[in-house]
């Protein structure tokens, strides 16, 4: 346990009461962690395998899917931003034993999501073409990625709705709720991405078409789920007697504060990771793909770090919530340790089957040809992505979410694009130029949360 040594954990902070034995405390991470942990590998094993469906379509279709990525993602930023803000509020209530304030700010942030989903929704659906043409799309994947753009967020309410849900329950620790939610919604959106791509069982074949079809009956599974299980009033979140609950100012003013600061870090980040793709896409067709492929690999680390940081966020906000900022500086640094040691694992797998991890989604020679060259990259890559997703997570459960918008506009709106640029087209480091970029912007990043978290600061917000 010498990994796990009680002291190192503290750091210069100071014990304000018993402090259960570390092993204690790894057993409470780990029990939180692990259904978050398995959720997002869960979602990013169904993003994986959806681009393999795809990729029987051809390069131009798994280009055509990466090129619908962050136009998307740029839309939900405004409700993952929700999300981020209702876990981290619901993580103090529940510490401080609020129930009734953490079911308001649910109820209340539910309400805004349907709103703000019907006009994302339409505008996304309406401007398409404009979208994906800014996006970077080329002759050869436009239509079929306007289709699967125009498809999947007709139907993306189902999304919103469920994700605001599970936010709830994370902050409130019940963490297998969620798991549940995803597991379900992951496999009939597989089932179905087997039944429309290609046409099995009596189904027609829609290629692109049919894999967003699947995405939306997916998401709907997701949504009816989610609905059901905030129904049981004898659960710490429950929407029943929503009809006695009115907005009120106090609970808008924490809502509209907390989730501000993460919109800007979404948005921040949705931004620098669309002028991303574009650069990388005007390095040709087959580049762009083969960069997709290998975030697919970046798409499973994030997926772990994820994972813990989701439980950070409920143990940290809880610990802040209960005035017990000693324990939060220990959930903290245990998570952080627990994503070293996954970070390693991922780092293995990528030396030693890189190839073979290509090979899953093309055989194309000019793809498999970068293949080893990009996974020494992701090899790098995945520590500073898992260590300083985890360092933001605890940032975000004490509400220090200013400080993590402010690093995301200099890192991921900024200095990638700006690092991507050059070393792709000034360099000429063509796809080489662009992984290297994306070690730069990580690495910047993660030391400047690194000493955020150790500073302290963070551990005074108050919500």
């Amino acid at each position: 346990m010498c990994f796990f040594n009680q002291t190192k954990l503290l750091g210069d902070v100071k014990p304000l009461g018993e402090i259960a034995p570390v092993g204690h405390l790894l057993k409470n991470t780990i029990h939180m962690a692990w259904p978050s942990v398995v959720e997002s590998l869960l979602i990013s094993s169904v993003i994986i395998i959806n681009m393999m469906m795809v990729a029987t379509l051809g390069s131009e279709a798994i280009a055509a899917v990466g090129l619908t990525a962050q136009p998307r993602l740029m839309a939900l930023a405004i409700f993952i931003s929700m999300s981020i803000a209702l876990s981290a509020i619901v993580a103090r209530r529940r510490g401080q034993r609020d129930k009734q304030g953490a079911n308001k700010a649910h109820i209340q942030t539910l309400i805004i999501a349907v709103g703000f989903t019907v006009i994302i929704s339409a505008l996304c659906v309406v401007f398409a073409d404009n979208i994906m043409c800014f996006s970077g799309s080329a002759s050869d994947t436009h239509e079929m990625a306007t289709t699967y753009f125009k498809i999947t967020m007709a139907g993306i309410g189902f999304n919103t709705i469920t994700l605001i849900n599970n936010a709830a329950h994370r902050g409130a620790g019940n963490t297998k709720i969620s798991m549940k939610t995803n597991m379900v919604a992951n496999i009939v959106n597989i089932l179905f991405n087997y039944l429309l791509i290609g046409g099995h069982w009596g189904f027609p074949a829609l290629g692109i078409r049919g894999a967003a079809i699947a995405t939306v009956i997916g998401g709907g599974t997701g949504f009816v789920m989610s609905m059901i299980s905030v129904l049981f009033r004898t659960e710490f979140i429950s929407i029943v007697g929503i009809s006695k609950m009115r907005f009120d100012r106090e609970t808008l003013r924490v809502l509209t504060n907390m989730t501000s600061g993460t919109f800007a870090e979404q948005l921040f980040m949705r931004i620098g990771f669309m002028s991303y793709a574009i650069i990388v896409a005007k390095l040709g067709t087959t580049i762009f793909a083969t960069y997709q492929i290998g975030m697919q690999v970046l798409i499973l680390s994030f997926a772990l770090g994820d994972g813990l940081s989701i439980a950070t966020v409920a143990l940290v906000g809880r610990s802040l919530g209960e005035e017990r900022q000693d324990l939060a500086r220990m959930y903290g640094g245990i998570t952080q340790r627990l994503g070293i040691l996954c970070s390693l694992l991922i780092a293995a797998l990528c030396i030693t089957l890189g190839k073979k991890f290509f090979g899953l989604f093309s055989q194309e020679a000019k793809i498999l040809q970068y293949a080893q060259m990009t996974m020494l990259y992701l090899s790098v890559i995945t520590f500073t992505q898992i260590s300083m997703i985890i360092y933001s997570g605890c940032l975000r459960g004490a509400g220090d979410v200013k400080y993590i918008a402010m690093v995301s506009l200099i890192c991921i709106t900024f200095l990638r694009p700006l690092a991507g640029w050059l070393l792709c087209f000034v360099f000429d480091f063509g796809l080489h130029g662009a992984w290297m970029g994306i070690v730069i912007e990580q690495t910047v990043r993660l030391i400047l949360v690194a000493l955020r978290f150790r500073s302290g600061k963070w551990m005074y917000h108050r919500i």
